[in-house]
């Protein structure tokens, strides 16, 4: 990755009419200032249809795309969605809502979207069809899938009726012929979003703003993956998660089956080589989430109150890397490297050569030995602030403690609390890591109440938006200055 700067902005972020952020002219308003305050990278959040809690690691597929970031105007100024369908949006969205909407976005947005396929045309539905031949290998088991969990009120596919849990060849094929329209319409509609996804990233590419996308290690419990691979899944039924850590003292119990990396290595890693090839298909460069679950993961006992009673487990090492790299060349990916780190984490990350990750609101203990202190880099990483996991710059700099803002203070040679954020954006941007990424919330300044996430938290996470014109002429010349200055311009 060549030097510079971007931003880590989620798409469903974005400004815009609908509830929720979109792949639409909010989008593209947003490359155009990503390319005048000298930005080169996007860092987005996952774009799979995000299932429990809202979160986009907890997706209903690994390959599939969010309904929710189609934009209806884009559809109807494409003459794919008629005049009633963009007039009736007016009536069910919220204009210009402060946070996403996720239940206007669960009521309604199919609404809309019935209306799209209702009205397709015969050569559009030609290309639909290419589309689904092009994606056969994951598209028609995602769209039986939420058509039978729509027809199970929406229950885990491990309360459907036995045999369509347990993928009776005849009970599925019955299903399909049964429930043809209503699989033809989820067909539709990802026809749709990976329609929009590329015209919205031929745009940035075209100016110069690479996307890195990002792609959880670990499937939801009820996904069409899990549904249709239970064979690649751990036989002793344990979940995924972390040991006490930062973030929480009882650990973090995330609740996703592990992998079963034995049977996965007999099939030469398959399914995983396919996944990759289809992310990367997507993007310029791929962050892989919880990279050090590829050397050791944290397994977990099914039904436990907690993430204090698991134990690490060898994962497939570097063996897996190699054998992707053997399928598919060379791999665009950021090794996302953060949590309980050992020897043999930072070996294979050294043997891939992929960039590891660095957060700079992990590095101020006052003992001095933090690796994510700046004149510990190498080349090459790519630094944070924070990530879509921390609090603000602002909302972190208030919970320090006194020892950790004196040491900050020492280390940057003077605090102004109420321009934290850009003090360590400068120290992020004047580092020698190649990539140097800022959450939006941090170039605005934004208090703790504007974080993404809070691990371990259910409820109430995934919803800050970015307001029409918040980040203002002002604050995109002063991040423009502060890239030229450091070297990351890159055009």
């Amino acid at each position: 990755m060549q030097r510079g700067s971007g931003i880590l902005l989620s798409i469903s972020s974005l400004a815009g009419p609908y509830g929720i952020g979109t792949m639409g002219q909010g989008a593209r308003d947003f490359v155009d200032l990503l390319v005048r305050s000298g930005q080169t990278y996007w860092q987005i959040l996952p774009i799979s249809p995000t299932g429990f809690g809202d979160s986009p690691y907890q997706s209903f597929s690994a390959f599939a795309g969010n309904p929710y970031l189609i934009d209806f105007k884009d559809l109807f100024e494409d003459n794919l969605l008629p005049a009633e369908g963009l007039d009736l949006c007016a009536a069910l969205f919220e204009p210009d809502s402060a946070a996403v909407d996720y239940a206007a976005q669960f009521k309604h947005k199919h609404r809309i979207l019935q209306m799209a396929f209702r009205s397709c045309s015969a050569c559009v539905w030609d290309e639909v069809q290419d589309f689904a031949q092009r994606h056969a290998g994951w598209l028609l088991d995602y769209a039986l899938f939420m058509v039978l969990k729509t027809a199970h009120d929406l229950k885990p596919y491990w309360e459907w009726t036995k045999e369509l849990a347990d993928r009776d060849c005849a009970a599925l094929h019955d299903a399909a012929q049964h429930l043809k329209e209503q699989i033809d319409y989820q067909i539709f509609v990802q026809y749709l979003f990976f329609r929009q996804w590329e015209a919205l990233r031929r745009y940035a590419n075209e100016r110069g703003i690479r996307i890195i996308g990002d792609m959880p290690i670990y499937l939801a419990a009820d996904s069409a993956d899990a549904w249709a691979n239970r064979d690649m899944l751990d036989k002793q039924r344990r979940v995924a998660g972390c040991p006490p850590d930062y973030f929480s003292p009882t650990g973090q119990l995330w609740g996703n089956p592990v992998y079963d990396w034995k049977t996965l290595k007999e099939t030469g890693y398959s399914w995983w080589v396919r996944r990759v090839a289809h992310q990367i298909s997507l993007f310029d460069y791929l962050r892989v989430d919880h990279f050090r679950g590829f050397e050791s993961f944290y397994a977990i006992p099914e039904g436990a109150d907690t993430a204090q009673e698991g134990q690490w487990v060898r994962g497939p090492g570097i063996d897996f890397f190699r054998q992707l790299e053997r399928e598919l060349g060379p791999l665009p990916l950021i090794a996302e490297d953060l949590g309980y780190l050992t020897p043999e984490v930072s070996r294979l990350l050294e043997e891939t050569g992929y960039p590891g990750l660095k957060v700079l609101q992990f590095a101020f203990d006052p003992d001095g030995e933090s690796v994510y202190l700046p004149h510990r880099f190498s080349h090459n990483c790519v630094v944070y602030t924070g990530t879509h996991d921390n609090d603000t710059t602002q909302g972190w700099y208030a919970k320090l403690s006194d020892a950790e803002k004196a040491f900050l203070d020492e280390y940057i040679g003077g605090v102004l609390p109420e321009c934290v954020h850009w003090q360590l954006i400068r120290l992020a941007m004047g580092s020698v890591a190649d990539v140097c990424i800022i959450p939006m919330q941090d170039v605005l300044g934004l208090p703790g109440e504007a974080r993404m996430n809070t691990p371990q938290t259910a409820q109430g996470n995934w919803r800050w938006r970015l307001q029409e014109g918040q980040f203002d002429e002002k604050t995109v010349q002063a991040l423009a200055r502060l890239t030229a200055l450091f070297g990351r311009r890159t055009r």
